[in-house]
């Protein structure tokens, strides 16, 4: 009976090519729903054309997961925000539509007690819009980071990359250290973040017009000027395996994608304005020039990933507005 009265939960799952993932991560959800009959799993296959589907199905069917878990084939890859409005989109529309939606990367593990503490904190908060979680990485390592908006200061430390600048800035990085109890943050990462049905329908689904990447920044802070808070909840433990689903790793030798470029450019523009979004630009760029002569000048070899510069200036908003469509993938 105690489990009845409280919020009711689905998770979203988007799959593009990780099929076997997919499968780990739901291996890793099936006690999670077990201890709280009616929670649903529904994995979005985002057009992959791999057979990747077909694993998923199939598992579900042999796994004997059928009663919790299911597929949808989305008919295009319109990317993370496009994949889970999919399956939240006809959600919605259900009269038994759940209370919460968590939000889940394919590339993830969820450790035993993380459902428990979700319900529990958006049982006994009900301002709070969405929530995220302690991060572990693929060698178990803890990444205690939530997110404040990105600003023209963000941008200036994001491209000096210095020390003694990021500490003089260390209000306006991104980036957050976060400690050990929960704390009302600006955002938390995409890989899992639960959101609020009742704050969906004041902020509205994601934006589709990010392929991948600042979509969940932009979903904060439309939630966050509809009175809905953002917390980090440490207690709550996620294993992320990074650059899994996003082909975006933490690799020297990998060249950006485009779709970060274009997804950055339109949070600044959509959010801030064209004008800032350039000044925005201008600061990254001067950061990081000035990174670079710093190194040259200490005879210290570049440790940029390749094209970087140009690739940044070529996507800027100097050159463009925020509608660049999306890459198809």
């Amino acid at each position: 009976m105690e489990h009845q009265q409280r919020p009711t939960l689905m998770v979203v799952i988007v799959n593009y090519r990780t099929g076997n993932l997919v499968v780990d991560c739901l291996a890793s959800l099936e006690s999670e729903v077990a201890a709280y009959p009616g929670t649903r799993v529904v994995v979005v296959d985002n057009d992959s054309r791999d057979g990747s589907a077909d694993t998923i199905e199939t598992a579900i069917k042999t796994r004997d997961w059928s009663g919790w878990a299911s597929l949808m084939r989305s008919p295009v890859n319109g990317g993370f925000a496009a994949g889970n409005n999919f399956a939240i989109r006809a959600a919605l529309g259900d009269a038994a539509a759940p209370d919460l939606f968590w939000l889940l990367n394919p590339d993830t593990r969820v450790h035993p007690g993380a459902l428990k503490t979700f319900l529990d904190f958006f049982e006994a908060n009900p301002t709070v819009g969405i929530a995220g979680n302690l991060l572990l990485y693929g060698n178990e390592m803890p990444w205690p980071f939530a997110f404040r908006f990105p600003s023209i200061l963000s941008e200036l430390e994001r491209g000096a990359s210095f020390g003694p600048l990021t500490k003089l800035l260390r209000d306006h990085c991104v980036a957050k250290v976060m400690g050990t109890a929960p704390e009302q943050v600006d955002s938390v990462s995409g890989a899992s973040m639960v959101v609020r049905r009742a704050t969906l329908y004041a902020a509205g689904l994601m934006d589709e017009g990010y392929f991948l990447y600042y979509e969940e920044t932009d979903f904060c802070r439309k939630a966050l000027q509809q009175g809905w808070s953002c917390w980090y909840l440490p207690s709550a433990v996620v294993m992320h395996i990074a650059g899994q689903s996003t082909g975006l790793k933490d690799n020297q030798d990998s060249r950006i994608p485009r779709y970060w470029f274009d997804s950055r450019r339109r949070y600044f523009i959509v959010n801030h304005g064209k004008g800032y979004a350039i000044i925005a630009d201008v600061a990254w760029l001067a950061g990081h020039v000035w990174w670079r002569l710093l190194r040259r000048m200490r005879s210290r070899k570049d440790t940029v990933v390749p094209f970087l510069l140009r690739d940044f200036i070529a996507r800027s908003a100097l050159f463009n507005d925020a509608q660049a469509l999306p890459v198809r993938a």
